[in-house]
């Protein structure tokens, strides 16, 4: 009678590996995509807060703040980040005076591999643009 064998064979520990690295290259960019489109949340955010933020400042200025004031403390400016809370996002105020104001959010760092959705826009009567549609979603 034969002995039995008490192990795994170097096939047998091949082959795990195989499966394993198969299943790997189909979940690792499948995950990357959706940590992308998890941080799309903190451009629209931030958009939303400037939005807010300018309206604030109309109410007490009568004009629009512009790029220099975004970090200035209120009531002399918007008192917000010129980047999104982790940094994934860069935001800036591209157009402003009294009749109204246009700002931008885009991509920065490794957020900046999202080309579907590089940049954000919001304006003064809350019209929401991107460079996809499905963007703002």
């Amino acid at each position: 009678m034969k002995p039995k064998s008490a192990g795994m064979t170097l096939i047998e520990l091949m082959i795990v590996v195989a499966i394993v690295a198969l299943l790997a290259s189909i979940a690792v960019p499948s995950y990357r995509q959706y940590v992308l489109r998890a941080n799309r949340t903190e451009a629209t955010t931030a958009l939303l807060q400037l939005a807010a933020a300018q309206e604030k400042f109309y109410l007490q200025n009568n004009t629009y703040a512009g790029n220099a004031l975004i970090d200035d403390a209120p009531p002399a400016g918007l008192g917000l980040a010129a980047t999104t809370e982790r940094g994934h996002y860069t935001v800036a105020i591209t157009a402003a005076d009294a009749a109204g104001f246009s700002a931008t959010a885009t991509a920065a760092g490794a957020q900046a591999a999202d080309s579907t959705c590089a940049t954000f826009t919001i304006n003064q009567a809350g019209a929401r643009t991107a460079t996809s549609t499905k963007c703002w979603q």
